[in-house]
């Protein structure tokens, strides 16, 4: 049995315990530590929260100007994809939205659309950060920044895939900021920019056993000592 997995957090982690020999071969490319693609050009902009809706206009003014490429745009809630959907078509732009609360079927067919061209500006959640083999995005724009920082890597791997360059544009706003300083990690790692008005928040990441999922878990040997049972006495009066 073989199981791939593009990072290391405490989930997967247990899935290989579960379903894996006790003692599995683990092979590591590259580092566990987390860390972008460097082929993507990472832009962060800090920014007033109610200045994200004007300000994504004038980004896709700037990147999807033909309307033929492919983007995509991520939102933190479904509610919130649902009204970047209805926001961009009333300003004439041709988008669709994926999100857990739409059927299976409307799922499909917006990433059949999105695939083809016929609509290449695609709003969605987190459902759309992994596994979906999109070809050809040129651009992501990350309207709210994720709850994590893994998933903010996750999210950008949708382009600069297969050897391509790409570009991704996100929002960080003040609600944002405890995950400043891992954010500046990331883009310091990969030779990014990282915005003065950013590194105000603090660059402070709090130490961890990993970078993936902190202090609260321990890897431990599988030759490891198992625990001794202790039996107490059931009256204070024994010696």
């Amino acid at each position: 049995m073989v199981m791939f997995s593009a990072t290391w957090p405490i989930d997967v982690h247990k899935l290989a315990q579960e379903f894996m020999d006790p003692n599995p071969v683990k092979i590591v490319i590259g580092s566990e530590d987390l860390a972008a693609n460097h082929d993507v050009m990472q832009i962060v902009e800090v920014l007033d929260d109610r200045a994200r809706d004007q300000r994504l206009i004038a980004l896709l003014e700037k990147y999807h100007k033909s309307q033929k490429n492919r983007v995509l745009v991520f939102a933190l809630y479904k509610v919130e994809a649902d009204r970047l959907e209805r926001f961009l078509q009333q300003r004439g732009w041709k988008a669709v939205s994926i999100h857990g609360n739409k059927a299976q079927s409307e799922r499909t067919r917006s990433l059949a659309l999105f695939k083809e061209g016929s609509c290449p500006l695609l709003v969605a959640t987190d459902v759309a950060a992994r596994g979906l083999d999109i070809p050809d995005v040129e651009v992501v724009i990350n309207y709210s920044f994720p709850l994590t920082t893994e998933d903010y890597v996750h999210r950008i791997g949708r382009t600069g895939r297969a050897g391509k360059k790409g570009v991704a544009h996100t929002f960080f706003t003040q609600q944002n900021k405890g995950l400043a300083g891992e954010l500046v990690n990331v883009l310091r790692e990969a030779g990014q920019v990282v915005p003065t008005d950013l590194t105000k928040f603090g660059t402070h990441v709090k130490k961890k056993e990993s970078k993936l999922y902190g202090a609260h878990f321990k890897e431990i040997a599988v030759d490891a000592p198992k625990a001794t049972k202790i039996t107490f006495a059931d009256s204070d009066d024994e010696d």
